[in-house]
C-alpha cells in the first residue's frame, strides 16, 4: 500500500520538532481526516535555512511533511513556492489515492509559513 520511502520518512521522520522564534510558521488541518500540521521556517538570505514540522495524523502526513522539509531546506523562497501536492507524492513515490490529500496539507503548510514570513517582513520593513 505504501511506498519504501513513505514507510522510511515515517519510521525515521525529518525535521520533526519545535522551532524556536521561526522567521515563518503555518498550521493547516484537514477536517475529513483530522490531519493537523505545523511547519516553521529560518529564512536567511531569501533562503529556507531551517524548517521543522509537528503533524497529527495518519503516516502519510507524517511522511508528506518529512519530504517537504526534506525538499524545501537550502532552497529560495520561490523555488519553496514551487513545491506541490503532486511533487511531493512525487518524492515519495506516490501515495494512495485515499491519502493524496495529506501531501495537499504538507505543501500547504510550507507556503502559508512563506506567506507567514512575509508578511512579517512589510510589517518590519
Amino acid at each position: 500500500m505504501y511506498s519504501e520511502k513513505v514507510m522510511n520518512h515515517f519510521t525515521n521522520p525529518r525535521n520533526m520538532g519545535d522551532m524556536e522564534n521561526p522567521d515563518g510558521k503555518a498550521q493547516v488541518g484537514n477536517p475529513t481526516c483530522g490531519d493537523i500540521m505545523e511547519i516553521a521556517i529560518k529564512v536567511e538570505d531569501n533562503r529556507i535555512s531551517d524548517i521543522r514540522f509537528k503533524t497529527f495524523g495518519c503516516g502519510a502526513a507524517v511522511a508528506t511533511s518529512s519530504m517537504v522539509t526534506e525538499m524545501a531546506k537550502g532552497k529560495t523562497l520561490e523555488e519553496a513556492e514551487q513545491l506541490t501536492n503532486k511533487t511531493v507524492a512525487e518524492a515519495l513515490d506516490g501515495l494512495p489515492p485515499v491519502k493524496m490529500h495529506c501531501s495537499n496539507l504538507a505543501a500547504d503548510a510550507l507556503h502559508k509559513a512563506i506567506q507567514d514570513y512575509r508578511e512579517k517582513q512589510k510589517k518590519e520593513g
